[in-house]
């Protein structure tokens, strides 16, 4: 069955054909690129990730934000192998269609597995680095991304996860829970999200983990950010990052868990202009 999408839903943007792919996708502001990737949560899109971020990043500069293949409003063949290499083609191809040749690119999460992906394929497209609650490297299940990974839907199982991810239980309202409940039902969401990290949960992992030798030679100066409380991406992946990447510096959060940019979202957004505004003053000097 399809729902019909609302007209003023702020999580449908721009549509663009990628190959025999349909890319729903954000594109705020003028300026230098910034690309936004998104987690790998149920239901998620980019905007409903990146929105208290978005506006403030798009005075500055120019903000692409997509859907990424198998998640929110971005359409693919159902049977398309997903993975690593076809979630960086879907950027290069984005990238290309918009032309933009270069990018400052943050990834949240999952995201940020895909965004060092692209820096080691692609490392003459990107700038610089923001790596939040990253994953990329080999880490032992943690229960909290079981639980992500694992999701069956119904209310209670999105309260769960909504406890996961936030340290501040405080924000998580009725409305939140159902809010996210109902996007991770719409259409064809769950069906698209239980097939990319099935048991055993391990393997999903190891299939973003990228070659930590090859981080060694990462020229980009990279920004990592973490919630020292974070239940689903440890603290002590973003350990490791920073002393595989050479031109890298961690900033950690204390009471803050898998949510930054949600928990921490004044401390986050100054943090990431002020490293990403850096970036434009050296390409100017």
């Amino acid at each position: 069955m399809t729902t019909l999408i609302p007209a003023a839903s702020p999580e449908v943007a721009n549509s663009l054909q990628v190959g025999d792919c349909t890319i729903n996708y954000h594109d705020r502001g003028e300026g230098d690129a910034i690309l936004l990737i998104h987690g790998s949560g149920p239901g998620v899109t980019a905007w409903a990730n990146w929105r208290g971020v978005i506006p403030a990043l798009a005075e500055r500069a120019r903000v692409i934000a997509p859907d990424m293949l198998g998640f929110g409003y971005t359409r693919c063949p159902m049977d398309r192998p997903l993975d690593p290499a076809a979630w960086v083609a879907q950027l290069v191809g984005l990238l290309d269609a918009l032309d933009i040749p270069r990018v400052a690119v943050v990834g949240n999460s999952f995201g940020g597995a895909i965004a060092l992906a692209f820096a080691l394929r692609h490392p003459e497209r990107v700038s610089r680095l923001v790596l939040m609650g990253s994953a990329g490297l080999s880490f032992p299940l943690t229960e909290g991304l079981d639980k992500v990974w694992g999701y069956q839907p119904s209310l209670a199982a999105m309260r769960e996860l909504m406890q996961v991810f936030a340290w501040d239980h405080g924000i998580i309202t009725d409305d939140l829970v159902r809010m996210r409940y109902e996007a991770s039902i719409r259409d064809d969401v769950q069906s698209r999200f239980a097939q990319l990290f099935p048991a055993p949960r391990q393997q999903g992992i190891e299939l973003l983990a990228v070659d930590e030798k090859a981080l060694r030679q990462l020229p980009q100066p990279t920004l990592i950010i973490h919630g020292r409380d974070d239940q689903v991406i440890p603290l002590e992946a973003s350990e490791r990052l920073i002393r595989l990447i050479p031109h890298a510096q961690l900033h950690v959060f204390g009471e803050c868990g898998h949510w930054v940019q949600i928990e921490k979202a004044t401390d986050f957004t100054r943090l990431l202009i002020d490293f990403l505004c850096a970036a434009r003053e050296e390409n100017k000097a």
